[in-house]
């Protein structure tokens, strides 16, 4: 038996392992792009439309695509959750603002000789809180649908790209079989 720590997989002693960073819609692209350049640079099959590809590497990267995909749904799905839960926060700092108007304007109304100013006041208290809950709610209405537009627009991308690069995998598949006949 030896008495030595053995060192992490990383490499080195001492250092904890890092933890997988999730990916951004720039990686995401990155890789698309990885694989229309392997696409794109592909040597020709002679006397053919056809090109060939290394299977192993382009089934990697595909792998590798799907796998970060989910990632990027989940955070839309965070969004569409956090968008929810700011919403309902709003609603209720609206609604105590809301209380505190009435509770104020029902002291001001009991004194008599305000009572003109007390009802003013309430209900301008009343119409700003209104206001300012439908600024914030539609702040993060605004928010949350370009967060999710952005986010359908990345993943449109990458599906039409994978789509392209599978046409184009399907069609020199095709043609290899055309050349065997």
């Amino acid at each position: 038996m030896s008495d030595e720590i053995p060192e992490p997989e990383n490499g080195e002693p001492g250092q904890p392992e890092e933890l997988p960073v999730p990916p951004r819609s720039g990686e995401l692209l990155e890789l698309v792009d990885d694989l229309i350049i392997a696409t794109e640079g592909a040597r020709s099959v002679p006397l053919s439309g056809s090109v060939m590809l290394d299977k192993d590497r382009l089934l990697e990267m595909l792998y590798e695509l799907r796998d970060e995909l989910p990632e990027e749904l989940r955070a839309a799905r965070w969004m569409v959750r956090e968008r929810e839960a700011f919403v309902a926060r709003t609603n209720e700092t609206a609604r105590e603002m809301l209380e505190r108007a009435r509770e104020r304007s029902d002291e001001l109304i009991s004194e008599s000789y305000i009572v003109k100013e007390a009802v003013d006041e309430a209900n301008q208290l009343v119409r700003r809180a209104e206001a300012e809950a439908t600024r914030i709610r539609l702040e993060a209405e605004d928010h949350s649908e370009k967060a999710l537009e952005d986010t359908e627009a990345v993943l449109s991308d990458l599906l039409a790209r994978v789509r392209r690069s599978r046409a184009e995998l399907h069609q020199a598949r095709r043609s290899d079989q055309e050349i065997e006949v």
